[in-house]
């Protein structure tokens, strides 16, 4: 019974962050959730629980391919979109993988993987990112050139 509330109040606090949260940190929930699918179907294999490491793991490939792999914007992205979903492919298919044959070797690549585009996709949050026109000293096409500055005195 007390598994229960303690899902109930999760579920309760999941849900409260989903409808608060901007996009970006949407995609960091889908990777959190996706990691720690992944760790818990690391568990259930260790623990030779079959049934509870498939549910895990079919988890993780939903998020990946229903999630992480959908949000992704191919016309915006260009190539770095299409390399992207490239690699979440693969994520999913060394997840089957592992999933069929017991490989843990699978399953930590995976996570090792999702990791590192989570702490990517992190960073991105925390750093502006001037327009490229800007960057090269230019300003942006459209930009306004900077004011004079107001005399004192005058």
């Amino acid at each position: 019974m007390a598994g229960f509330g303690a899902r109930a109040y999760q579920k309760v606090s999941v849900d409260s962050q989903v409808m608060s949260a901007n996009p970006h940190k949407m995609i960091l929930m889908l990777f959190d959730g996706a990691i720690e699918a992944i760790r818990l179907a690391q568990l259930q294999l260790t623990a030779r629980r079959v049934r509870a490491k498939c549910e895990a793991l079919g988890k993780a490939v939903c998020i990946v391919e229903e999630g992480l792999k959908a949000s992704v914007d191919r016309k915006a992205g260009g190539l770095l979109a299409e390399r992207l979903v490239s690699l979440y492919d693969y994520i999913s298919m060394r997840l089957l993988q592992a999933n069929l044959r017991n490989d843990s070797k699978a399953l930590q690549e995976a996570l090792g993987l999702l990791a590192d585009l989570r702490s990517a996709w992190a960073q991105i949050g925390h750093t502006p990112v001037p327009p490229v026109a800007a960057q090269a000293g230019r300003p942006a096409a459209g930009a306004r050139a900077p004011a004079a500055p107001a005399r004192i005195g005058r």
